[in-house]
């Protein structure tokens, strides 16, 4: 464009150089003809020039806009490659994927072992419901596999898209005019196609084996998915029918035949590989599981100390269980009490966790409970074990049932004489009784189920009988533990704010509250219920119902959601008031130096609480799955809500944060707010509380706290300067004095040496010579009784030495003039 311009101004000067020239050779000819004729020839010229000069100078812009437009289709090219190649080293791991779909057409083969291969005569509950579950793991491997093949799918074809759009682009098919220029164009193009050529032919490749791997998965997945109906079919149909034969009677003839030692191997594996599954996708809440343990314990032992230094313990531990074995305690309160955060877990885990209860209550009954109902416990334990074991054996075969058989009975026999044998005044949990006799007459009718080819029925009715009576023992243990460690808790730390837990201090122990009860009645119901077809289908629409997710304007949530917000939001304010609670409590008593041994701790209270609330906000917040988005908004409605009508309380929540961190007053500091002395009992997120020395509690708000005249005795160490000031007779001797105000200065304890006392000389004053005494108390609380002892032994040693302490005395002289000059005359 600019050379094009330079042409047309200097043509355009050359032209009109020539003009005169012209003119010059043509005066031959008439003057009017010839002007004409110049004037039509360089119209004609320069309408020419003007044409082919736009059309050159429209050519070359178009030429330059062609080549601005292939050289950043260029790069853009270069650039996607880039990204190709780089992805196509980073992708999906296909080896990876061919190995877990061995591993799973493996496993699936275990899976169907008795169910969708060698089904035998008849299915069995446990066989159906331990491969209903390794199945549903296994299909969640496939679509989370599938998923993630979809991806890498979607973005190799978005490669493949992108190059074909570049290179479809019409600005790469404009070519120069210049046949060099045009040289050099070809050979760039050939480079990037050369270039593009390898990555291409890999995207494809890369697309084929994905799609290959696809399809396998796919075709996984299908067979996961038809497994998983016909197992929901068996299971209805098992529900609808639970009281139908599967079997002939025990002593009739046998319809199918599978080597024990199979139907062993198959349970294992199956067991084991339903343990791995469910241990795999619960290990958070296994790891929580372990630090409430740890942290009951970390609890119970502190409290046995406490128990240990005071010797409060008893030998026997009567009413002090809890406290004998404190990790036994715990471990056993903590399974019992969250194994329902387990959701559907199988049989082989809930075994593993009742066996460890098990154990731990054995020992803690040992010495404890009379010999005969620990031979009970240990019977009915064992008992429990060999059929806890039995129903971990999946498919049905005669031996087993003849196993079942003595089992079942043994249940009833021993069911039976307990309650034959009586000795209730033994007991310490009367409830056991009804367990037992309803675990007799479970086990008799698993007998009769069983030998009349009941198989399902009876071995649910097995297990249920077992379960019953170990789980109910298990429990009221726990309710008596639990109340046990309230009670013991209770009794030293001595601050009781019943406002704190809602608990009637003088019943907590005697008996536990019925809550306790309630709690575990419906504990026992799910633990017993689960051994049942049909519970799967009476909790399968409640679980459905609870986590079914719903829409409220453009927010979607989850009744689970919100229960678990809740929850959590309530644990963080329980376990807040609970470090308040004990953390605080002058069971701690004085340290090494004589000081509260709270004082130090209750300083950081607020901070504590503060932290662990925050930290349950955001878990609640990340757990049920609120966006932030809607935090956002309601923070924007609480500023509109803080500029209208809450500018109190959050000036005072804010300074409660002020004190927490900057701690101009810690719990147990002497202060003096606005002539209001006294000790601060507390600090809290809105108000403070001010113990004072008439015995009540003020309770002021943190923002008239900080906004008051503070004085805090305690910042400067709990000393205070003491001034006493004492009248002397003008005739005393001043310097004895002052000798004997020293000594007995310097003779009491209570008085500081570092800095010591001061004794001065003030004034001359109307009756006395004023001497004022300066000390300073070691600890302010005795500062008022040093100073009445001061006077007491100044007044008793100036009394022996001859010194007067003179009271104020006016001498009055009467004059009588006229009586005088009487007496003259």
């Amino acid at each position: 464009m600019i050379k094009t311009t330079r042409y047309l101004l200097v043509l355009f000067y050359c032209l009109l150089a020539g003009i005169p020239l012209y003119a010059q050779k043509t005066d031959s000819v008439p003057k009017k003809s010839a002007s004409d004729s110049i004037k039509i020839d360089f119209v004609t010229k320069m309408q020419r020039f003007a044409k082919a000069s736009a059309k050159k100078s429209s050519d070359e812009f178009m030429a330059d806009k062609a080549t601005l437009a292939q050289n950043r289709i260029f790069e853009e090219i270069k650039k996607t490659m880039q990204k190709a190649r780089i992805y196509l080293k980073s992708g999906v791991d296909t080896v990876g994927t061919k190995v877990q779909l061995a591993e799973i057409e493996k496993e699936l083969v275990i899976a169907g072992d008795g169910v969708l291969t060698k089904k035998g005569t008849a299915q069995t509950f446990r066989n159906l419901t331990a491969t209903s579950k390794i199945i549903a793991e296994l299909y969640n491997k496939m679509e989370a596999r599938k998923t993630k093949l979809d991806f890498h799918q979607q973005e190799l074809n978005t490669f493949r898209y992108r190059f074909d759009s570049l290179l479809s682009v019409p600005a790469l098919f404009k070519f120069p005019a210049d046949s060099a220029t045009l040289s050099k164009y070809l050979q760039q193009i050939i480079v990037v196609a050369r270039e593009i050529d390898p990555v291409d032919s890999s995207l494809k490749q890369a697309s084929k084996n994905v799609q290959t791997l696809l399809n396998k998965v796919n075709t996984e997945a299908f067979k996961l998915q038809n497994g998983l109906e016909e197992i929901e079919l068996y299971q209805k149909d098992m529900a609808e029918n639970t009281l139908n034969r599967e079997f002939d009677n025990i002593w009739g003839a046998v319809g199918y035949y599978r080597p024990f030692g199979e139907i062993l191997a198959q349970a294992k594996a199956k067991g084991l590989l339903t343990l791995l599954f469910y241990v795999q996708n619960n290990s958070g809440k296994l790891i929580i599981l372990l630090l409430l343990i740890l942290t009951s314990f970390a609890y119970l032992q502190s409290l046995k100390n406490i128990y240990v230094e005071k010797k409060l313990l008893e030998n026997d531990f009567e009413g002090q269980l809890v406290l004998k074995h404190p990790l036994l305690s715990a471990i056993l309160i903590v399974l019992n009490l969250f194994q329902f955060i387990f959701f559907s877990p199988p049989f082989i885990l809930s075994v593993i966790f009742w066996t460890i209860d098990c154990i731990c209550l054995s020992i803690l009954f040992k010495n404890f409970i009379t010999r005969y109902w620990i031979n009970v416990w240990l019977i009915m334990v064992a008992l429990f074990i060999i059929a806890a074991f039995d129903n971990l054996l999946l498919q049905a075969t005669r031996t087993e049932r003849w196993i079942m058989l003595v089992i079942s009975i043994l249940g009833s026999v021993t069911g039976v004489i307990v309650i034959w044998k009586g000795r209730i005044n033994e007991l310490r949990e009367k409830w056991i009784l009804i367990s037992i006799g309803f675990m007799a007459v479970l086990e008799l009718l698993a007998t009769l189920a069983n030998m009349f080819g009941r198989y399902n029925l009876s071995k649910t009715l097995l297990i249920s009988g077992y379960l019953n009576v170990v789980i109910a023992i298990l429990f009221l243990w726990t309710v008596r533990l639990i109340n046990e460690g309230l009670f013991l808790a209770f009794n030293v730390y001595t601050r009781q704010d019943k406002k704190l837990f809602y608990l009637n201090f003088e019943k907590v122990g005697k008996k536990a509250p019925p809550f306790f009860y309630v709690l575990l009645v419906i504990g026992w119901l799910i633990l017993f219920g689960r051994n049942y077809a049909g519970f799967e289908f009476v909790s399968k629409p409640l679980r459905e119902f609870f986590s079914r997710e719903r829409t409220l304007g453009d927010y979607t949530f989850s009744i689970n959601n919100l229960m678990l917000f809740i929850t959590i939001m309530a644990v963080s304010v329980v376990i807040s008031k609970i470090v308040s609670y004990f953390a605080s409590d002058n069971h701690l008593g004085v340290d090494k130096d004589g000081k509260d041994g709270t004082r130090g701790i209750g300083s950081w209270l607020l901070l504590v609480r503060i932290s662990i609330l925050s930290i349950g906000l955001f878990l609640a917040i990340a757990a049920a799955g609120i966006p932030m988005d809607r935090i956002t908004i309601v923070l924007g409605a609480l500023g509109v809500g803080i500029g209208f009508g809450l500018q109190t309380l959050v000036n005072n929540l804010v300074s409660g944060l002020i004190i927490a961190f900057e701690k101009p007053v810690n719990v147990g500091d002497v202060v003096d707010v606005d002539g209001q002395g006294g000790t601060m009992k507390s600090i809290g997120f809105r108000s403070s509380v001010i113990a004072t020395w008439e015995g009540a509690d003020v309770v002021m708000p943190n923002g008239d706290l900080l906004n008051s005249h503070l004085i805090n005795w305690s910042l400067g160490g709990n000393r205070k300067r003491i001034s006493i000031v004492i009248g002397i007779a003008y005739d005393s001797n001043l310097e004895k004095a002052k000798q004997l105000l020293n000594e007995i200065l310097n003779a009491d304890d209570r008085i500081s040496k570092s800095q010591g006392p001061v004794v001065q000389y003030e004034q001359f004053n109307n009756s006395s010579i004023d001497v004022r005494i300066y000390f300073w108390a070691k600890n302010m609380k005795d500062s008022f009784a040093t100073r009445s002892d001061l006077i007491i032994a100044i007044t008793s040693a100036f009394r022996v030495n001859g010194i007067t302490i003179p009271f104020p005395q006016q001498d009055v002289y009467l004059h009588h003039p006229d009586k005088d000059k009487g007496e003259i005359n």
